[in-house]
């Protein structure tokens, strides 16, 4: 084989012929020996499984080959990810009902790339706890006997600037109560523990020393293999063919090798989970896009540290670590490629394999290079150039699917599936075994996104800043620049003249604040051309906007404003008799039972007492009610219900959030603003606060309004037909004119609401927090008569 005597150096900036053949060569050769050994080793598997085949088969054999007729419980992936759902099945008593086939080789084959990094610090609690359980099972496979490739150097994180500081001054303070051992050390200090690293440009670095390295390989083999001796069936070179689905609920799944009746379906397909959600009636939406993700490696450096810390450059975009001599390097750049936009994904891992793009991947190259100077002198072996896939909004997809009952996902791992392996196979198996997991997964399940989240050309677009945001400063309030301007209000023209900045929450743009001069811009032009303005917050001292809500809030609290609330989910639950109340009675903590036209405030308990919904309920008539929950539940709380309807179908569920806008004016004001626009008595005695009546606004009629604003503040919600939105609009803002209304955004709302302590669901409450735990026990009726349906 001929050998490369190229520098890193060379490679990065010279692109001749020459050197060109040189990768040629180097990888053609690599690819026969790869192909040697992927023979010798057919060989060896068909020499043992012709061996067995005078043995007696066990009913689950692992190695016969033999499909079994039915289980509880099919894996499809037998990656990482799918051998930890399966080890932690089988640790709780299902092994002997528990499969798990793979399309090609398990853990994807020796030759599978990866970074395998392990570092437990992630955005929230639930994501670092459920890390901190992979490292703690990684070390007790290694105890037992297995080989993991577990070695603990620490990591390094490097900050060039101030603000990555302060993030790592608030990672130091958040490490207190998350059990993490970290410290914050001067530039020296991290060069004594990474010598290899320029520091002339740093500020200081965060040190975090049980974190380290893992094989990801030798752990999927490893857990395979202590799940099988608990009676695990593993096949490989299985296809999955269909998820086979009756009454909205998974029954049997067909295969390449037959069909298996289940009770459980979990997909960790990873890299073709999308692709696989796609073989059932009704397909299951799984929002990802594969992008380019590169690994350069070197070959190995004299006297190189096995010990040398993983380092993470953020501000430069990259890291590295220590692999067998030699050293790996990758990053996240701001900017990825898509791959595969316009051709199916490939079958095997090694499709997923593409040419390396040194173009593209020399912004990151010269950020290595910049950090670690020696580089230059170092060997190359190879740029791998691997396709990756990423979700929408850069988290974890972990969870029951919304479309299909014991259909669940663990994918979307984003290239440190490594990290979580554990602990989400943890949580996977017991949410299937229990109903519950220990571990609080709401913010990775599926039922946050939307059908549109799944479409492929969001999901292009979408991935290419997805990336990037694993090491750019998370400042308060970020937003995505792709994918925007998909849900909109019928009044979105208005508040975007009267200078409305959105951020998108569901793909619904909503106003954050109004700012005065974009307002003064349209006067000016006298045109509806005004480009649409994202929302921004690119400090973590007192943003711009700051002045700005703190005059809107000041409106709401002393004069008049309008809010638009458009986004909120909105359900309308009905039935001939009182079924819809004895439904509500059971699903509802409060007492639902209530006189036509008032409104329940109330939640909806799991069955450890935490809110799988905080929603508002309207009474409009004897068996019909509308339901009011925050924007992020709109399938969460609709598939929630869904799967506690009468099975006769004497409950009816409509999503209407699309049909109504909703319109909130907010202040002490309210009242004789919105009495010149209709005929009917808003007095006090007339209607109260917490009820409902149906008003002509103007001109437009069947306006639902409520007397509340979800903050504590007077004023009302209308509910309009969409149809009638402009003209309610319009009518508002002419008549509001002589009571000084201002237009406000949700900024000032979550500042209102934060001061007297209304909690939102997702932000405050989640499936952990309990009525007793936040204030909210007189909501709780225990002598409610509830009937299951």
């Amino acid at each position: 084989m001929m050998s490369n005597h190229y520098t890193i150096c060379q490679c990065a900036f010279s692109f001749s012929v020459r050197l060109m053949m040189v990768f040629i060569r180097a990888y053609s050769n690599r690819s026969c020996n790869a192909l040697s050994v992927a023979s010798t080793r057919c060989s060896l598997l068909k020499g043992y499984l012709d061996s067995r085949k005078n043995q007696k088969c066990q009913k689950y054999s692992t190695n016969a080959g033999i499909l079994p007729k039915n289980c509880k419980v099919a894996i499809c992936g037998g990656g990482v990810m799918g051998a930890s759902v399966a080890y932690h099945l089988a640790q709780l008593g299902w092994g002997p009902q528990t499969i798990v086939i793979e399309q090609d080789k398990l853990g994807g084959g020796e030759n599978s790339f990866s970074s395998d990094l392990v570092g437990v610090f992630k955005p929230t609690l639930s994501q670092v706890r459920l890390c901190q359980s992979s490292v703690k099972l990684y070390q007790e496979l290694e105890s037992q006997g297995f080989q993991t490739g577990w070695k603990q150097c620490g990591s390094l994180c490097i900050a060039r600037t101030r603000d990555r500081m302060i993030v790592f001054q608030r990672m130091k303070s958040q490490s207190v109560s998350w059990g993490i051992k970290c410290e914050i050390i001067d530039p020296q200090k991290a060069k004594e523990l990474c010598p290899l690293i320029r520091i002339d440009d740093i500020k200081g670095a965060l040190w975090i020393p049980e974190d380290g390295v893992a094989d990801s390989y030798k752990i999927c083999l490893s857990l395979l293999e202590a799940a099988k001796q608990k009676g695990v069936v593993v096949l490989e070179n299985c296809k999955l063919l269909e998820v086979v689905c009756d009454n909205g609920k998974v029954v049997a799944i067909d295969t390449s090798m037959g069909s298996v009746d289940c009770d459980y379906y979990v997909n960790c397909g990873g890299f073709w989970a999308r692709t696989i959600g796609q073989r059932s009636n009704p397909s299951v939406k799984i929002p990802l896009h594969p992008v380019e993700h590169y690994y350069l490696r070197t070959n190995p450096i004299p006297n190189l540290d096995s010990q040398t810390p993983v380092v993470r450059d953020q501000d430069g975009s990259i890291y590295f670590r220590e692999l067998n001599g030699c050293i790996l390097a990758g990053g996240f750049e701001l900017e990825a490629k898509p791959a595969f936009e316009n051709a199916k994904c490939p079958d095997t891992s090694a499709g997923r394999q593409l040419l390396a793009d040194w173009d593209h991947f020399h912004v990151l190259l010269e950020q290595l290079l910049h950090r670690v100077p020696s580089l230059a002198n170092a060997s190359l072996d190879n740029l791998v150039n691997i396709a990756e896939t990423f979700t929408p909004d850069c988290k974890w997809i972990v969870g029951q699917a919304p479309e299909i009952a014991n259909y669940y996902v663990a994918a979307g791992m984003k290239t440190v599936g490594i990290s979580a392996a554990g602990g989400v196979g943890q949580g996977v198996a017991q949410t299937i075994v229990n109903g519950y997991s220990q571990y609080d997964l709401y913010e990775l399940e599926m039922s946050r996104f939307l059908g549109l989240h799944n479409n492929r050309r969001f999901l292009r677009d979408r991935v290419r800043e997805v990336p990037g945001r694993h090491y750019s400063i998370q400042y308060p309030n970020n937003e995505f620049k792709t994918g925007r301007n998909l849900r909109m209000s019928p009044i979105y023209p208005k508040l975007k003249e009267a200078g409305a900045v959105f951020e998108q929450v569901m793909g619904y743009e909503r106003p954050t604040w109004f700012e005065p001069e974009l307002s003064k811009d349209h006067l000016h032009t006298y045109t509806n051309t005004r480009e649409f303005t994202m929302a921004k917050t690119n400090t973590f001292g007192k943003p711009d906007w700051f002045d700005i809500v703190e005059a809107e809030y000041e409106a709401c609290r002393e004069n008049v404003s309008l809010l638009d609330y458009s986004s909120f989910t909105k359900l309308d639950i009905q039935s001939k008799g009182r079924e819809v109340v004895d439904l509500l009675q059971y699903l509802c903590s409060n007492d639902v039972d209530v006189p036509v036209g008032s409104i329940i405030h109330t939640g909806m308990q799991n069955i450890r007492g935490g809110y799988e919904n905080d929603c508002s309920l309207i009474r409009l008539s004897e068996n019909h009610y509308m339901m009011i929950a925050p924007t992020i539940q709109q399938t969460r709380c609709k598939i929630w219900i869904q799967r506690h309807l009468p099975s006769d179908n004497s409950v009816s569920l409509t999503d209407v959030t699309s049909m109504f806008t909703a319109i909130c004016l907010m202040g002490p004001f309210t009242r004789h603003l919105l009495s010149e626009m209709t005929e009917t008595d808003l007095s006090p005695k007339s209607f109260p606060f917490f009820t409902y009546k149906e008003l002509d606004v103007g001109l437009a009629n069947g306006i639902r309004a409520l007397n509340l604003t979800h903050t504590g503040e007077l004023g009302y919600v209308l509910y309009i037909p969409n149809e009638f939105a402009l003209h309610v609009y319009n009518s508002l803002i002419q008549a509001g004119k002589k009571y000084n209304l201002k237009h406000a955004g949700c900024y000032a709302m979550k500042a209102l609401r934060v001061e007297k302590f209304y909690a939102f669901w997702g932000q405050d409450l989640d499936t952990s927090t309990t009525p007793l735990e936040c204030g909210r026990s007189w909501r709780v009726k225990f002598d409610v008569r509830a009937i299951k349906c």
